[in-house]
C-alpha cells in the first residue's frame, strides 16, 4: 500500500488512514475489503461522522478501549485505532465481534502496530484525543 492510498476519509476535523506495515501491508485494510457493502458503509458512516464533526458520542458507535486505543463499532466488526498529531486517526487493525470482550489478542496487536506505526514516522507524535 502506498502512502497516498492509505487515507480513508479526510473531514475538517480528521483525517483517518489506513495503518501499514513496512512491506506495504494493511490487515484492517485487507478485513475491510472482504466486507459486503453494508458492513463498508457503516464503517465509512462512522469515519465520515468523526471526520468532520470530531466525535462520536454513541460508545455503542465508538469507545476509548484504554491505552490510546479506540474501536470504531459497526455491527458486527471492530476497527481499531489512534488518535495522531496532525488530526489524523491510524486505524491499526480490525476483526469480526465474537463476544463481549475484546480478544485480548486484538488490543496487544493494535498496541504493537501503533509502536511499529510511530517509529517508521518520527516527525509525527501519538495525538490526544
Amino acid at each position: 500500500m502506498k502512502k497516498e492510498d492509505c487515507v480513508i476519509y479526510k473531514g475538517d476535523f480528521f483525517q483517518i488512514e489506513w495503518y501499514y506495515d513496512s512491506k506495504g501491508n494493511s490487515q484492517p485494510y485487507d478485513y475491510y475489503a472482504t466486507c459486503d457493502l453494508c458492513q463498508k458503509r457503516k464503517f465509512l458512516m462512522l469515519c465520515q461522522r468523526m471526520g468532520d464533526f470530531g466525535k462520536i458520542n454513541d460508545i455503542t458507535k465508538f469507545r476509548n478501549e484504554g491505552d490510546g486505543i479506540f474501536a470504531f463499532k459497526p455491527q458486527p466488526d471492530r476497527y481499531l485505532a489512534f488518535f495522531k498529531k496532525g488530526n489524523k486517526i491510524i486505524v491499526t487493525n480490525a476483526y469480526r465481534k465474537t463476544g463481549d470482550k475484546m480478544p485480548k489478542k486484538e488490543k496487544v496487536l493494535a498496541l504493537k502496530n501503533r509502536e511499529d506505526y510511530l517509529s517508521r514516522n518520527p516527525e509525527t507524535e501519538e495525538g490526544t484525543k
